[in-house]
């Protein structure tokens, strides 16, 4: 019978490297270098008349993006069209990336969509959601015990 040695920092060392691989797999990237879609970054906050969001999406175009604003929810989604080609030393090397995004991000009040205002500048989105009369105006009551 032959003895192992147990060495426990190998085995952290292993167990690090592949938790390292799993945690890859799974980063939101470009369609295409790991199967996984491209998911825009969102910023909301609450003010007492409206709501404020921004959603980061370099490298698009206004006319690549659909946005549409119900009284419960924001739907951004497009499609990402980049190439980029450099050429070193007599060899060129041509990248592609592509593909369809979508996010919905839930408000949390209801809102006035037909007075939205947005702005899409710097591959920043910037959304301006008025609130409804009766979100503003609304008073809740606390019950205590």
């Amino acid at each position: 019978m032959s003895l192992i040695r147990f060495e426990p920092f190998r085995e952290l060392d292993t167990l690090q490297r592949e938790m390292n691989r799993l945690f890859d797999n799974f980063t939101p990237t470009e369609r295409g270098s790991n199967g996984m879609a491209f998911i825009p970054a969102a910023e909301i906050y609450e003010t007492p008349e409206a709501i404020h969001l921004k959603v980061e999406i370099p490298g698009l175009e206004s006319k690549d993006l659909d946005v549409q604003v119900t009284a419960e929810a924001v739907s951004v989604s497009g499609e990402r069209r980049s190439e980029t080609k450099t050429e070193e030393k007599g060899i060129t090397r041509s990248e592609f990336r592509y593909g369809s995004f979508r996010r919905v991000i839930p408000l949390p009040a209801r809102i006035q969509n037909d007075h939205v205002e947005a702005e899409y500048k710097d591959g920043i989105l910037k959304l301006n959601l008025p609130k409804a009369e009766a979100e503003k105006n609304r008073v809740v009551k606390v019950s205590l015990g």
